[in-house]
């Protein structure tokens, strides 16, 4: 399932990257993302990785996640390693005028007992309501 969501925000990258680079805070602005666990030493950066529980309805899940991109103010790409496998990022661009375009792309694979391909097609249009609204609330959190 590949889901590709942008949002115009009225900050700078700079601001915008300060508000989704620190990984723990995660949280404040995804709805599906209860909590964050690290289970690396590092925290930012290539190689961080975190155990994400993640809840949808009444389905959840442990996730783990690794950092695999991470170019400040610009990237940062994620690797699914749990039930839920595939790839995830984010990145950032000035558009001038203390606009940033910040676009979160996912390419997820459900596992069997989730439905597989038919759960990421019933799926879909739940997580794209979901991730709206958690674009519309790091838009929130990161405008002055």
């Amino acid at each position: 399932m590949k889901i590709h969501l942008c949002t115009t925000i009225g900050a700078s990258v700079e601001r915008v990257w300060r508000t989704v680079e620190d990984i723990s805070t995660h949280t404040e602005w995804m709805a599906d993302a209860e909590s964050i666990t690290f289970v690396s030493e590092q925290r930012s950066g290539v190689g961080t990785e975190f155990d994400c529980l993640t809840r949808v309805g009444p389905l959840s899940t442990v996730d783990r996640m690794r950092i695999t991109e991470w170019e400040p103010e610009a990237v940062m790409g994620i690797e699914h390693r749990g039930l839920v496998t595939g790839s995830g990022r984010f990145t950032l661009r000035s558009t001038g005028a203390g606009l940033t375009d910040f676009c979160w792309d996912e390419d997820l694979h459900f596992p069997i007992w989730m439905g597989s391909a038919i759960g990421e097609r019933a799926g879909r249009p739940v997580l794209l309501r979901i991730w709206r609204a958690n674009l519309a609330r790091l838009r929130t959190l990161a405008e002055p």
